[in-house]
């Protein structure tokens, strides 16, 4: 019996799994991940969650361009959601990055961006990464800039959306962070 091409995908990412520090593993999310994504995001009070639904479907049909980090039991502790922009397709936005409280602070979330734009740019050809970051989250503004200044990348920031754009009171204005191009990965 063949594989259908979503079960051939994540077979393909498979081979992609990194070891880590601390027994972590990376690899491309699964839809049977959604669950927990939403879980870790929820619990890190500091992502706007989306629904449970979202998460679901954003295993599904945004694994090649998303990563998740396993402890030893297989269960995700982190995560990183992207996709690639339609109109500039080298180009892979960054939505949101969730470490799980224990996990945090020994360096998985860089991990996880290393690895995953090193797989997206062997797999995609991606040379840019963006995402947006209020001024007031100096964990993911240290995450991107200490980035950029790793893969000697340059790192460009304006107003994307301003705290009038939003619909409700008190929304503090997305800032584009626009890091590259990011120099080609080694390996395979």
């Amino acid at each position: 019996m063949g594989m259908t091409p979503a079960q051939a995908d994540h077979a393909r990412a498979d081979q992609e799994f990194q070891e880590i520090a601390g027994g972590l593993r990376l690899e491309s999310p699964r839809p049977e991940d959604g669950a927990a994504l939403w879980r870790i995001a929820r619990d890190s009070r500091a992502l706007d969650l989306n629904s449970s639904y979202s998460y679901l479907l954003w295993c599904r049909d945004y694994a090649g361009t998303s990563i998740v980090a396993r402890d030893s039991t297989g269960e995700p502790v982190g995560f990183i959601t992207g996709y690639t922009r339609p109109e500039a397709p080298r180009t892979l936005l960054i939505w949101q990055v969730a470490v799980d409280a224990a996990q945090r602070g020994k360096g998985l979330a860089a991990a996880m961006l290393d690895g995953l734009v090193g797989r997206t740019g062997r797999e995609w050809g991606v040379n840019m990464v963006e995402t947006t970051i209020t001024p007031d989250n100096t964990a993911s503004n240290r995450l991107f800039a200490s980035f950029a200044q790793r893969h000697g990348a340059p790192l460009e920031r304006e107003v994307l959306f301003d705290s009038g754009s939003f619909p409700e009171r008190g929304h503090q204005p997305e800032v584009l962070h626009r890091i590259g191009p990011v120099p080609a990965p080694d390996g395979p």
